[in-house]
Protein backbone atom coordinates (compact mmCIF):
# COMPACT_ATOMS: atom_id res chain seq x y z
CA UNK A 1 0.00 0.00 0.00
CA UNK A 2 1.25 3.08 -1.08
CA UNK A 3 2.14 5.96 1.76
CA UNK A 4 -0.24 8.35 0.08
CA UNK A 5 -3.84 5.04 0.35
CA UNK A 6 -2.62 4.99 3.95
CA UNK A 7 -2.75 8.60 4.79
CA UNK A 8 -6.27 8.94 2.78
CA UNK A 9 -7.69 5.51 4.94
CA UNK A 10 -6.59 7.59 8.58
CA UNK A 11 -8.16 10.92 7.43
CA UNK A 12 -11.03 9.19 6.25
CA UNK A 13 -11.16 7.53 9.70
CA UNK A 14 -11.57 11.25 11.75
CA UNK A 15 -13.34 12.58 9.48
CA UNK A 16 -16.34 10.30 8.69
CA UNK A 17 -16.50 9.76 12.42
CA UNK A 18 -17.30 13.48 13.14
CA UNK A 19 -19.64 13.00 10.64
CA UNK A 20 -21.74 10.05 11.80
CA UNK A 21 -20.97 11.59 15.30
CA UNK A 22 -23.42 13.99 13.94
CA UNK A 23 -26.05 12.64 11.57
CA UNK A 24 -25.79 9.12 12.92
CA UNK A 25 -24.80 7.44 9.53
CA UNK A 26 -23.20 9.49 6.71
CA UNK A 27 -19.99 8.65 7.68
CA UNK A 28 -20.37 4.94 7.28
CA UNK A 29 -21.73 6.03 3.60
CA UNK A 30 -18.78 7.95 3.00
CA UNK A 31 -16.18 5.99 4.35
CA UNK A 32 -17.23 2.64 2.90
CA UNK A 33 -16.82 4.72 -0.72
CA UNK A 34 -13.35 6.17 0.02
CA UNK A 35 -12.07 2.59 1.08
CA UNK A 36 -13.72 1.11 -1.83
CA UNK A 37 -11.24 3.34 -3.77
CA UNK A 38 -7.75 2.29 -2.69
CA UNK A 39 -8.86 -1.29 -1.43
CA UNK A 40 -10.46 -4.84 -2.88
CA UNK A 41 -13.86 -4.73 -1.71
CA UNK A 42 -13.22 -7.47 0.83
CA UNK A 43 -10.58 -5.77 2.32
CA UNK A 44 -12.57 -2.71 2.14
CA UNK A 45 -15.20 -4.40 4.25
CA UNK A 46 -13.51 -5.35 6.87
CA UNK A 47 -11.24 -2.05 7.29
CA UNK A 48 -14.93 -0.53 7.32
CA UNK A 49 -15.99 -2.61 10.10
CA UNK A 50 -12.65 -2.07 11.94
CA UNK A 51 -13.09 1.43 11.69
CA UNK A 52 -16.84 1.87 11.88
CA UNK A 53 -16.66 -0.38 14.61
CA UNK A 54 -14.59 1.70 16.91
CA UNK A 55 -16.34 5.02 15.91
CA UNK A 56 -19.79 3.77 16.89
CA UNK A 57 -18.53 1.22 19.69
CA UNK A 58 -16.94 5.03 21.26
CA UNK A 59 -20.21 7.00 20.10
CA UNK A 60 -22.54 4.80 21.95
CA UNK A 61 -20.20 4.89 25.51
CA UNK A 62 -19.97 8.76 24.47
CA UNK A 63 -23.75 9.23 24.94
CA UNK A 64 -24.52 5.80 27.09
CA UNK A 65 -27.07 7.54 28.89
CA UNK A 66 -29.68 8.41 26.23
CA UNK A 67 -29.14 4.34 24.91
CA UNK A 68 -32.20 2.18 24.46
CA UNK A 69 -30.70 -1.01 25.84
CA UNK A 70 -33.86 -3.03 24.98
CA UNK A 71 -33.57 -2.02 21.38
CA UNK A 72 -30.24 -3.01 21.26
CA UNK A 73 -30.76 -6.45 22.57
CA UNK A 74 -33.40 -7.48 19.89
CA UNK A 75 -31.42 -6.30 17.49
CA UNK A 76 -27.99 -8.08 18.68
CA UNK A 77 -29.68 -11.08 18.24
CA UNK A 78 -31.28 -10.50 14.99
CA UNK A 79 -28.16 -9.86 13.94
CA UNK A 80 -26.31 -12.71 15.05
CA UNK A 81 -29.02 -14.81 12.75
CA UNK A 82 -28.15 -12.65 9.79
CA UNK A 83 -24.57 -13.05 10.24
CA UNK A 84 -24.93 -16.85 10.41
CA UNK A 85 -27.64 -16.75 7.06
CA UNK A 86 -24.90 -14.42 4.77
CA UNK A 87 -21.81 -16.32 6.04
CA UNK A 88 -23.30 -19.43 4.08
CA UNK A 89 -23.75 -17.35 0.40
CA UNK A 90 -19.58 -16.25 0.66
CA UNK A 91 -20.72 -13.65 -2.20
CA UNK A 92 -18.36 -10.28 -2.07
CA UNK A 93 -19.94 -7.64 -4.81
CA UNK A 94 -17.77 -5.83 -7.43
CA UNK A 95 -16.90 -2.67 -7.17
CA UNK A 96 -19.33 -0.72 -9.95
CA UNK A 97 -22.20 -3.53 -7.96
CA UNK A 98 -21.17 -2.00 -4.55
CA UNK A 99 -21.24 1.50 -5.86
CA UNK A 100 -25.06 0.92 -7.06
CA UNK A 101 -25.69 -0.73 -3.87
CA UNK A 102 -23.85 2.54 -2.08
CA UNK A 103 -25.85 4.91 -4.24
CA UNK A 104 -29.16 3.34 -4.14
CA UNK A 105 -29.46 2.59 -0.28
CA UNK A 106 -29.65 6.70 0.49
CA UNK A 107 -32.91 7.11 -1.15
CA UNK A 108 -34.24 4.80 1.50
CA UNK A 109 -34.75 8.37 3.64
CA UNK A 110 -37.14 9.43 1.18
CA UNK A 111 -39.66 6.71 1.34
CA UNK A 112 -42.89 8.95 2.44
CA UNK A 113 -43.55 9.11 6.22
CA UNK A 114 -47.34 8.04 5.86
CA UNK A 115 -45.51 4.22 3.95
CA UNK A 116 -43.77 3.43 6.90
CA UNK A 117 -45.47 2.75 10.23
CA UNK A 118 -42.27 1.08 12.03
CA UNK A 119 -41.05 1.47 15.57
CA UNK A 120 -37.98 0.54 16.63
CA UNK A 121 -38.92 1.04 20.36
CA UNK A 122 -41.35 -1.94 19.34
CA UNK A 123 -39.52 -5.63 20.30
CA UNK A 124 -40.79 -7.11 17.20
CA UNK A 125 -39.41 -4.25 14.89
CA UNK A 126 -36.22 -3.61 17.07
CA UNK A 127 -35.69 -7.53 15.82
CA UNK A 128 -36.96 -6.90 12.51
CA UNK A 129 -34.52 -4.43 11.80
CA UNK A 130 -31.45 -5.99 13.00
CA UNK A 131 -32.07 -8.96 10.37
CA UNK A 132 -32.99 -6.60 7.27
CA UNK A 133 -30.03 -3.79 8.44
CA UNK A 134 -27.29 -6.47 8.96
CA UNK A 135 -28.30 -8.35 5.75
CA UNK A 136 -27.48 -5.10 3.96
CA UNK A 137 -24.89 -4.43 5.51
CA UNK A 138 -23.42 -7.33 4.44
CA UNK A 139 -24.51 -6.93 1.20
CA UNK A 140 -24.03 -2.69 0.25
CA UNK A 141 -21.04 -2.51 3.18
CA UNK A 142 -23.76 -0.17 5.21
CA UNK A 143 -27.50 0.41 5.92
CA UNK A 144 -27.42 3.44 7.89
CA UNK A 145 -30.55 4.99 5.74
CA UNK A 146 -32.49 1.33 6.42
CA UNK A 147 -32.04 1.74 10.05
CA UNK A 148 -33.51 5.35 9.90
CA UNK A 149 -36.67 4.11 8.69
CA UNK A 150 -37.11 2.45 11.96
CA UNK A 151 -36.44 5.02 13.86
CA UNK A 152 -38.64 7.97 11.84
CA UNK A 153 -41.87 7.41 14.16
CA UNK A 154 -39.63 6.75 17.47
CA UNK A 155 -40.51 9.48 19.87
CA UNK A 156 -36.85 9.50 20.72
CA UNK A 157 -34.85 12.89 21.00
CA UNK A 158 -31.77 12.94 18.67
CA UNK A 159 -28.95 12.15 21.03
CA UNK A 160 -31.25 8.96 21.83
CA UNK A 161 -31.40 8.09 18.14
CA UNK A 162 -27.49 8.89 17.39
CA UNK A 163 -26.85 7.12 20.56
CA UNK A 164 -28.97 4.15 20.25
CA UNK A 165 -27.89 3.63 16.38
CA UNK A 166 -24.58 3.40 17.86
CA UNK A 167 -24.95 0.51 19.54
CA UNK A 168 -26.99 -1.67 17.53
CA UNK A 169 -24.04 -0.99 14.67
CA UNK A 170 -21.66 -2.46 16.52
CA UNK A 171 -23.05 -5.64 16.38
CA UNK A 172 -23.69 -4.97 12.08
CA UNK A 173 -20.00 -4.17 11.93
CA UNK A 174 -18.82 -7.16 13.84
CA UNK A 175 -21.04 -9.45 12.05
CA UNK A 176 -19.28 -7.68 8.96
CA UNK A 177 -15.88 -8.51 10.07
CA UNK A 178 -16.91 -11.56 11.00
CA UNK A 179 -18.02 -13.10 7.54
CA UNK A 180 -15.68 -11.47 5.21
CA UNK A 181 -12.87 -11.05 7.52
CA UNK A 182 -12.76 -14.51 8.06
CA UNK A 183 -12.04 -16.30 4.39
CA UNK A 184 -9.65 -13.13 3.52
CA UNK A 185 -7.41 -14.00 6.67
CA UNK A 186 -7.43 -17.44 5.71
CA UNK A 187 -6.14 -16.41 2.18
CA UNK A 188 -3.59 -14.57 3.34
CA UNK A 189 -4.97 -10.83 4.19
CA UNK A 190 -4.06 -10.11 1.01
CA UNK A 191 -5.39 -6.25 0.39
CA UNK A 192 -5.53 -5.11 4.05
CA UNK A 193 -3.87 -2.29 4.78
CA UNK A 194 -0.89 -2.46 7.48
CA UNK A 195 -1.45 -2.67 11.36
CA UNK A 196 0.11 1.05 11.57
CA UNK A 197 -2.72 2.41 9.56
CA UNK A 198 -5.22 0.95 11.88
CA UNK A 199 -3.17 2.05 14.83
CA UNK A 200 -3.48 5.60 13.67
CA UNK A 201 -6.62 5.22 12.03
CA UNK A 202 -8.79 4.46 15.39
CA UNK A 203 -7.95 6.38 18.19
CA UNK A 204 -8.55 9.24 15.45
CA UNK A 205 -12.16 7.80 14.72
CA UNK A 206 -12.08 7.72 18.68
CA UNK A 207 -11.32 11.68 17.99
CA UNK A 208 -13.68 12.01 15.25
CA UNK A 209 -16.64 11.00 17.45
CA UNK A 210 -15.78 13.24 20.15
CA UNK A 211 -15.99 16.39 17.52
CA UNK A 212 -19.25 15.04 16.15
CA UNK A 213 -21.01 14.77 19.78
CA UNK A 214 -19.86 18.84 20.10
CA UNK A 215 -21.35 19.69 16.85
CA UNK A 216 -24.56 17.45 17.65
CA UNK A 217 -25.20 19.50 20.77
CA UNK A 218 -25.33 22.81 18.99
CA UNK A 219 -28.28 21.27 15.88
CA UNK A 220 -32.09 20.79 16.78
CA UNK A 221 -33.70 17.96 16.22
CA UNK A 222 -35.62 19.43 13.22
CA UNK A 223 -32.44 21.02 11.13
CA UNK A 224 -30.78 17.57 12.38
CA UNK A 225 -33.42 15.19 10.38
CA UNK A 226 -33.22 17.63 7.49
CA UNK A 227 -29.67 17.77 6.92
CA UNK A 228 -29.27 14.01 7.29
CA UNK A 229 -31.36 13.24 4.63
CA UNK A 230 -29.66 15.77 2.08
CA UNK A 231 -25.93 14.74 2.81
CA UNK A 232 -27.07 11.21 2.37
CA UNK A 233 -28.63 11.92 -0.93
CA UNK A 234 -25.78 13.84 -2.12
CA UNK A 235 -23.41 11.10 -1.31
CA UNK A 236 -25.76 8.55 -3.26
CA UNK A 237 -25.77 10.70 -6.67
CA UNK A 238 -22.13 10.36 -6.63
CA UNK A 239 -21.98 6.80 -6.04
CA UNK A 240 -24.74 6.27 -8.82
CA UNK A 241 -22.20 8.09 -10.90
CA UNK A 242 -18.95 6.21 -10.28
CA UNK A 243 -21.44 3.30 -10.51
CA UNK A 244 -22.07 4.45 -14.11
CA UNK A 245 -18.50 5.24 -15.27
CA UNK A 246 -17.27 1.61 -13.73
CA UNK A 247 -19.41 0.30 -15.62
CA UNK A 248 -19.01 2.01 -18.92
CA UNK A 249 -15.36 1.31 -18.88
CA UNK A 250 -15.95 -2.53 -18.29
CA UNK A 251 -15.11 -2.94 -14.76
Amino acid sequence: MSILAAFFIVVMAFVTAALSGVFGMAGGLVLMGGLAVVLPVSAAFVTHGVLQLVANGWRAILHRKHVRWDIVGWYALASLIAGVAVSFLALVPSKPLLYLFLGLVPWLTWLPQRWINLDAARPPQAFLSGLSVTGLNLAAGVAGPLLDIFFVRTALTRHAIVATKAATQVFAHLAKIVVYGAPLFAAGGKGMPPWWVFALAIPLSMAGTAVGGVILDRLNDVDFKRWTRWIVTGVGVTYLVQSAQLYLAGH
